[in-house]
């Protein structure tokens, strides 16, 4: 990616939360940054990456990311790393000992709560990873504040030499706002200095960290009190006073301008005294919090009477349409109306690209019977949708490897006749797969895996990974051969294939006699994302009307680019009544990757000869790749 060129000294650009912290970064002079792609997060690193005079790496996963930037900070130099908040579940080990060792140049971890669900398994509270590793935390309510937090965070950081959390919300990460910025600030780091007592983690030296991190953890307590980023809003109408944070401050000003309110931006540790100055000045006081009852917790056990999740939800945004009614209940006032109904449209549910890679395999599995399919994260999570209903787990990044192994191992009476598959995509297989597969092998599992090798980290927007020969900055570098790798994880060579996921027959055949083998074996498909430069398009298809028996079969493939035009019925001479479905290729969108073509038996898809010039009237959308 070309470098961007700096913003003169106090500019104002208009930019998302994502971008903001990015620009902090450069700004703080830090020296390093990691990251593994996952919505919300992902533009923040990809943004760094962007400006000059630093490191920035995409990383196998977020673990890796986290550890890659302790070594940065433990050699003096300022660190960044960003996750969405499951990511912080896989880097939580190093985190929890990083907690004891502290560092020396600063480290700022930028965590993105899907609050809504937007894009993620589960709705997660990073705020306890503050509680949980004795760690300060950071809660933006807007980009301008993502930008400023995140210069404070440096300087907190290397003040008391302890990595700080930056928690951040899609509601923050993805919306654009005026932010002034600042220029670059150089900074050299200190160099490595050796100190086994303290950065060699053994129990010896540990437990002679841990009371320090409890001397922290109070003068933590004193900052907090005293930062910047608490501000007390007095108000007017003292009935009730709000304590809240991040986007949720937003929320609560705009449904309750006149009402007392404390924002926390440096939310933990919580200042409990600047808490207690607010519920003097108000006859009751809530704590609206995303998405737990954090805030509330502590301070009910500080003996501070607050108000929160027994009259507000326990996940979901705290959107003014939801506040106003709360209150009003709570004050006994007749609840406002609701707002009213927004026009529906037509629904879009989620569907991979047309011709993507993944269609194929999905067609392929829905046309096999008797398996049960463990699932992973990415673009292919969605062959558990329709046409295809050929997924049935999907729990967290790389799982589909130890789930698959469990199913097979622990059979019920029901399953002994069933063949175990497992589904995972390159970029996940890399990030906590392979792992799993080692784990199958060595106990001699009974599943053929699936490795979707698309060359790309699909769902989070196409970036790089080491499958496809690529850094960040688009430059060369070694690529992983799967087939080789599995066979290093102890799979035996015969039983590994690699297969054109384009070529049904192909597919169907090695799916087919795989299953029966008794032992682990593992189908790569090799064809990349149709989104990225590495996939090129073919000359298009369309369907002859006078050809098309509504037979439905190229529906099952799921293509987008194949629609529907009239539906009808028949009466077959046995008696039996068909549905039947007449379609189109939409042929400004095919790719003439050849799918829907295999399964039509009329022969009535054939390749597109215009008569007339291409009316492209219609939106070009692929169907997916928003995510």
């Amino acid at each position: 990616m070309a470098a961007v060129m700096p913003a003169p000294a106090a500019s104002r650009l208009l930019l998302s939360g994502n971008e903001a912290v990015a620009r902090a970064v450069w700004e703080a002079g830090v020296k390093v940054a990691a990251a593994y792609p996952g919505t919300p997060a992902t533009e923040m690193l990809e943004v760094i990456a962007t400006y000059p005079d630093l490191y920035a790496e995409w990383s196998v996963n977020e673990k890796v990311s986290l550890e890659v930037a302790i070594g940065a900070a433990y050699a003096g130099s300022r660190a960044f790393c960003c996750m969405k908040h499951v990511g912080m579940n896989v880097a939580s080990d190093a985190l929890m000992t990083l907690t004891l060792t502290g560092v020396v140049g600063g480290l700022v971890i930028a965590i993105a709560d899907d609050v809504g669900l937007s894009s993620s398994q589960n709705e997660q509270d990073s705020r306890y990873w503050g509680r949980f590793a004795h760690v300060p935390v950071f809660e933006p309510a807007d980009s301008q504040e993502a930008y400023a937090m995140t210069l404070a965070a440096f300087e907190l950081s290397e003040q008391f030499e302890v990595p700080v959390i930056l928690r951040m919300t899609t509601r923050i990460n993805h919306v654009k706002a005026l932010v002034t910025v600042g220029e670059r600030q150089p900074r050299t780091g200190k160099g490595f200095q050796k100190s086994p007592g303290r950065f060699v983690m053994v129990p010896g030296n540990a437990g002679k960290r841990i009371p320090l991190m409890f001397e922290r953890d109070g003068r933590l307590r004193e900052q907090a009190e005293i930062s910047p980023y608490n501000v007390l809003e007095t108000g007017t109408d003292r009935r009730v006073g709000f304590i809240t944070s991040g986007p949720a401050y937003m929320h609560v000003r705009e449904a309750f301008p006149d009402a007392p309110v404390l924002k926390l931006g440096f939310s933990c540790p919580v200042p409990v005294e600047r808490c207690r100055a607010l519920a003097a000045l108000v006859d009751q006081v809530v704590v609206v919090e995303e998405v737990e009852p954090l805030v509330e917790t502590e301070l009910k056990a500080a003996g501070l009477p607050v108000i929160g999740k027994a009259i507000l939800p326990v996940q979901g945004e705290l959107s003014p349409a939801v506040l106003r009614p709360a209150i009003a209940r709570l004050l006994g006032e007749p609840v406002p109306p609701a707002p009213p109904v927004a026009a529906q449209i037509f629904p879009r549910p989620p569907t991979m690209c047309v011709a993507c890679p993944h269609l194929g395999v999905y067609y392929t599995l829905s046309q096999v019977r008797n398996l049960n399919i463990s699932g992973d994260i990415g673009c292919y999570t969605l062959g558990a949708g329709h046409p295809w209903n050929a997924l049935d787990t999907c729990v967290s990044m790389g799982a589909s490897m130890g789930i698959a192994l469990g199913m097979d191992k622990g059979r019920g009476e029901a399953d002994q006749d069933k063949r175990v598959v497992a589904v995972i995509g390159d970029s996940t297989f890399l990030h906590m797969g392979m792992q799993g597969l080692l784990d199958m092998v060595y106990n001699k599992g009974n599943v053929t895996v699936l490795l979707l090798d698309n060359r790309a980290v699909g769902m989070t927007g196409g970036q790089d990974n080491p499958g496809n020969g690529f850094n960040i900055h688009g430059d060369e570098t070694p690529r992983v051969d799967f087939a080789k790798l599995c066979e290093a994880l102890g799979v035996k060579k015969e039983r590994i294939h690699t297969v054109n996921p384009y070529e049904l027959p192909v597919l169907f055949k090695t799916v087919r006699e795989e299953v029966k083998v008794p032992e682990v074996s593992v189908i790569i498909t090799d064809q990349p994302c149709v989104l990225t430069k590495a996939y090129h398009k073919l000359k298009p298809y369309a369907v002859e009307d006078d050809k098309c028996t509504g037979c439905g079969n190229c529906l099952e493939v799921g293509c987008p680019a194949i629609h529907v035009t009239r539906r009808d019925q028949a009466v077959k001479p046995n008696g039996r009544t068909v549905d039947l479905a007449f379609v189109r290729i939409e042929s400004s969108v095919c790719t003439g990757c050849g799918l829907c073509l295999q399964p039509c038996a009329p022969d009535a898809i054939q390749h597109w000869v215009p008569s007339a010039p291409v009316n492209f009237m219609r939106p070009g959308c692929t169907g997916g790749g928003c995510a």
